[in-house]
């Protein structure tokens, strides 16, 4: 089974994390990649950091021999990110400080996670992946 994609916005995404969870016990390995949106000027992503790691994560995901399912979850443009009472900053679980931060999710729980400085590093995906 090739890589799963779910996406998500802040507006959909319990109904979508809903549908990830009860999927996870099919995929050997469960992520959740919280990045920025795309500009509409440009049709990219505001964010350098998730430009850098986005590929490098994809490539690894895609490359993987195991079956793999990952949401990507998308923050929301700059200011509705930058604002410190983001649905995410304050979620009990992730409390994300960055994007793009990559989850490895496992049994109902964030088990693992990497942030924004380290999300395009090889090794460290692997690592996540493996744990």
């Amino acid at each position: 089974m090739p890589l799963k994609t779910f996406d998500a916005t802040i507006s959909n995404f319990d109904a979508v994390f809903d549908k990830f969870k009860s999927e996870a016990p099919n995929y050997k390995s469960n992520l959740i990649l919280f990045l920025a949106d795309n500009e509409p000027s440009t049709n990219r992503s505001w964010c350098p950091d998730c430009v850098r790691a986005e590929p490098v994560i994809y490539k690894k995901l895609e490359s993987s021999s195991d079956d793999v399912a990952l949401l990507r979850a998308y923050v929301g443009d700059r200011p509705t990110w930058r604002n410190p009472q983001h649905p995410w900053r304050v979620h009990p679980t992730f409390k994300l400080k960055g994007v793009p931060t990559l989850i490895l999710w496992e049994n109902g729980e964030a088990k693992g996670r990497l942030e924004d400085h380290e999300a395009h590093i090889e090794k460290k995906i692997d690592s996540l992946i493996n744990t």
